[in-house]
Parts: structure tokens; sequence; C-alpha cells
């Protein structure tokens, strides 16, 4: 079995897909969907650095369709995203995409039409580079994640809006207030409930969304997606997370990792036990089994709700064990950067910027224990219990953190930003409403760039929830501290109370989509349009706003 990479579905450099209401089967239960060539997620698409490649999409929904290439550098005509780089395809015709092919790597490709694709319009893209890579390997398999819900996204929404905690299996219980008094004494245990409650939210915010299935190439554990190997062989796993809101701590018990890529572009290697993908991001890993044995990758939800799980095998129908999960994390105030006693509100509004107090600090340049004990958190009498913002490895390994990347080679020659744009990611949970700098997107002005600049985006994060933000059509440096060195990336997590800083090359004219990656966090309105000025002629688009009620995330 030479991997999960389909041949090529026409002549070479050419596709057809169609999107299709498909039946999607997790073992935990089926429901009606959407994908693309009758099934969920759709094949994978192989391109080759060099080459234009033209894709005939043809609908047959009975609603206007898209499809966005996630990660890729393109003309924004052929982004994918209604209202903002074309009108979208509507039901019963075809739209063909052509494009060069610029880059290398691993990538994935999503519906930017309503709630499609987290109702499973989603597939996965694998570009070969034109030369050498700086790794070598002897197999590879597309490891695609997904969160599937047995709710349409459409009624996700509309639950999550009546009742922002509909989906939160794990509120604390007044059982947990007087085991909490048990380890840190009545007032302590008081105090802690009320600052909480002040805030309108629970220290188990770490998901909106729980109840899920997590999948893996389409299946769910019970049905235990499977790649072959023999001994000895080195093997790249190519992870996706195409969740609509789930992040994923991964691992592989009995095997070390080393990741050789993040979001499609090489990285020096490094090698870890475990990590973190947020949602949208790819990680590609190297790993080689040496025993003629199943191994498991599990990925467990980052609030503990729920699993993806697959194997490794020298042959099919072998299982290794599968890990429990662990204890759900609990925010603490630590990691709310001392928000206590703010309302929900006053954080909408965005009146807590000067009570956060972060002192410019970069926090993804740092170790992500060094940021809390920066901020007080050894002090924090709940740090201990666990964190959802410090990871910790299984068994004591290794996590990787954001500040272990560095690039394998710079993309772009070091210089100043030209400017620095603050992005303050705001929201109001007991709304359901998320929003840039207090504004909605229907209710924003876009925000202009110019060709040839190098913006400094500092991204501002006053709300409880983990946000990954994507910017469409150019690569953005994430400021670890490296300098030329800093990886790059097309999708930044950005955590709770932290301040996290990015630089782009302004290099790409047109209209793009910016926007937290989250599904129902884009939809409520954590989305700009951006346009780039200044560059070639940009010919003529659409200049309606994308509705974000139906969501475009």
């Amino acid at each position: 079995m030479a991997g999960l990479l389909l041949p090529a579905l026409a002549l070479a450099g050419e596709y057809n897909l169609t999107v299709d209401r498909v039946m999607i089967d997790t073992g935990d239960f089926v429901k009606e969907g959407i994908g693309y060539n009758g099934a969920s997620p759709g094949p994978v698409l192989r391109f080759k650095e060099g080459e234009t490649v033209t894709i005939n999409v043809t609908n047959n929904l009975d609603t206007t369709t898209s499809i966005h290439w996630h990660g890729l550098i393109l003309p924004y005509q052929e982004d994918g995203v209604p209202g903002i780089s074309f009108e979208g395809i509507p039901a019963g015709q075809t739209f063909t995409y052509e494009f060069p092919v610029v880059q290398s790597g691993t990538y994935w490709y999503h519906s930017h039409s309503g709630f499609q694709e987290p109702n499973g319009a989603y597939g996965a893209i694998v570009i070969e580079p034109e030369g050498r890579e700086p790794f070598r390997y002897d197999r590879e398999y597309v490891v695609q994640l997904t969160d599937k819900h047995p709710h349409d996204a459409s009624r996700v929404m509309r639950n999550l809006k009546r009742m922002p905690d509909y989906y939160n299996r794990q509120q604390q219980t007044v059982g947990d207030f007087f085991a909490d008094i048990s380890r840190h004494g009545f007032m302590t245990a008081l105090q802690d409930r009320m600052a909480w409650g002040d805030m309108r939210m629970m220290k188990a915010d770490v998901e909106d969304v729980q109840g899920f299935t997590g999948l893996i190439n389409g299946k769910g554990p019970a049905q235990n997606w499977t790649g072959l190997f023999e001994p000895g062989e080195r093997i790249r796993l190519r992870f996706i997370n195409s969740s609509a809101m789930a992040y994923f701590d991964v691992r592989i018990p009995g095997l070390e990792m080393t990741v050789v890529q993040a979001d499609g572009n090489n990285v020096q290697p490094v090698t870890v036990d475990e990590f973190r993908i947020g949602v949208a991001e790819t990680y590609d890993v190297i790993v080689r089994p040496k025993t003629a044995e199943a191994y498991t990758i599990f990925a467990e939800s980052m609030g503990r709700s729920g699993y993806a799980r697959a194997t490794l095998a020298p042959e099919q129908g072998m299982e290794g064990p599968v890990p429990e999960l662990r204890n759900p994390p609990l925010l603490t105030m630590a990691d709310m950067g001392g928000m206590g006693g703010m309302s929900h509100a006053d954080m909408s509004q965005g009146e807590m910027s000067g009570t956060m107090n972060h002192g410019g600090m970069n926090h993804a340049g740092m170790d992500h224990g060094a940021m809390i004990m920066a901020e007080g958190g050894a002090s924090d009498p709940f740090y201990a219990e666990g964190s959802g913002l410090v990871p910790v490895a299984a068994n004591g390994g290794r996590f990787l953190s954001y500040a272990d990347l560095r690039a394998q080679k710079p993309l772009y020659e070091e210089r100043e930003p030209t400017r620095e744009i603050e992005l303050r990611l705001t929201g109001n949970m007991e709304r359901y409403s998320w929003n840039i700098n207090g504004v909605s997107y229907d209710d924003a002005e876009a925000l202009k760039l110019q060709d040839g600049e190098r913006v400094r985006f500092k991204f501002v994060n006053e709300t409880m929830m983990t946000h990954p933000m994507h910017l469409h059509g150019m690569w953005s440096m994430l400021d670890v501290g490296a300098g030329k060195w800093n990886p790059v990336k097309h999708t930044i997590s950005v955590q709770p109370g932290t301040t996290v800083f990015m630089e782009t090359e302004v290099d790409a004219p047109g209209q793009w989509a910016f926007h937290c990656h989250l599904s129902y966090h884009a939809a409520s309105g954590m989305f700009r349009k951006v346009v780039v000025e200044g560059g070639p002629d940009q010919g003529n688009t659409a200049a309606v706003k994308v509705g974000h009620e139906g969501g475009d995330a």
C-alpha cells in the first residue's frame, strides 16, 4: 500500500470534482452531509510544483457552493471565497479553476459557502516539490483530522446562539466546588468561583462544541483507518486539521515524531513526543517504527471531550492499545491574563486592554510554561490542576511549541516592517458573538494594504478562546524571536489573554479573506476582507459582502 494518495482524476494537471450530497458513517452515527466525488473527505489532489492545474468543479447541490484552496498562493480570482474573490458556483453549474502551482507541501481544500465545510466538504492537497526535499522517507500517508458532529452545522450554530454552553459537557458542578474547598480551602475556592462568575464563563470553557466523533481520513475510532509499513521504514505522515472547531493533541505511543514541515513549509527538524494542531494547520512528521507491531495514532481534543484514532501496522487487522482520555484541562486566571472580576460584556467592548498588562510580551517567542510563569501562573492556586494553555506531553515527553519552529531557509529577505496593525480578537460568549476590534464583519470596513509593504500584525486576544487566524493569499512569518528563521505559516493560533505578532510580505494584489478558522466564530463575525492595492491590474470582482449569519468559515 503506497499511501492515501489517489491517481490523477483526469489528464495530468487536470482534475474533475463534483460537489454532492453524501452519507457520512462515523461508526457512531450516520448522517447526510456534503462531499466531493461522492465521498467525504474528497479525493486527495496531487499537484506538482511548477505546473498549472485545471480543476473542473460541478455543483450537484441545490444551492451555491465554492472551493477554497487553503494555503495555496494563487491569483485572488481563483481563491474561492464568494463575495470576495468570485460569485460562487451556482447549483447545477460547472466552474473551472486554473492556477499555477508555485509551492510544495501539504495543504487542503474546502467549501467557503455557508456551513458546507463542517458538513463534510473538505479534502487534502499534496504538492510534490520540483527539487529534492531536505529529508528522506520511504512511504507517506495523509492523516486528515476532523470533528464530525451528529447535528447539522446550521443547527449547531442556532443552538450556540440560543445557549452558548449548549455543547459544554464538562461544566463545573457543586461537587467540583466542594472538591476545590477540600484542596484549597473555602475562601480560595469561593473567590475563584466568584471571579469566573463575574466573567460569565467557566474554567471548563476550553471548547465551544463537544459531543463530536473524531475522524481520521473519514474513519471514526471504531473504524480504525490503518496505514501499512515495513519495519525500519521512514514514514511521512501529513497531518491536516480540517475540524470545524476542535484542536487536537497528537501522539503515537512508542514512536517519536520528527516535525519537518509546518503549514507546507520546511522547518529545521525537531523531534517531539506530542504536538497540538490547531484548526486549519498542517504538520508533516516522520516516524520510523522498527518493530513489527501496531502503533496507535491518537489525536485527543484539546478539551479532552473526544478523540480520533488510527493505526500504523505491518498488516491489516492489527491494533495497538488506545490510550484513555486524559483529564479535561481547566483554564486558570493566569491563562485569562488576570481578567478576573471583569464581565464578558466589558471584554467585548475592548475595555480590558489596559487591565491585561502584557507589557508587550510576545507569547509566540516564549515557551508556554515561561509565559504562564511570567504572568503570575505559579502563584495561582489552581495552576497545578492543569491549564488549557500549557499542554504537557504524556509520560513526561516533549511537547512541540511554536517556539521550537525554525524555517529551514528564509522565504523572504529580512527587513523592517513598514507599519504595524493591531487586531484585537474580541467577543461575547453570552451572545455568541465574535469579532475583531469589537466590530463584526458586516459592520467593518475592508482592511487596506499596499502591494510591496511588509506589515507587522499584532494579535491581542481579549477572549477566553484560542483563535486560529488565517490570512488568504499571502504567507505570514510567525515571530518566535528567530529573525529571518521565523517559521512561515498560513494559520496562526492565538491563545487566550496573549499577544502574538506575525509579519506579512504583501505581494498579492486583489481581495482576500482574513478570519478565525473556527467555523462558528467566523460565521459570527470574526472575519475581515483585505484589499491589497497598488499592484498590477486587479480586474473586476464582486463587491458584495459575504453573508456571515450563514457562515463562511
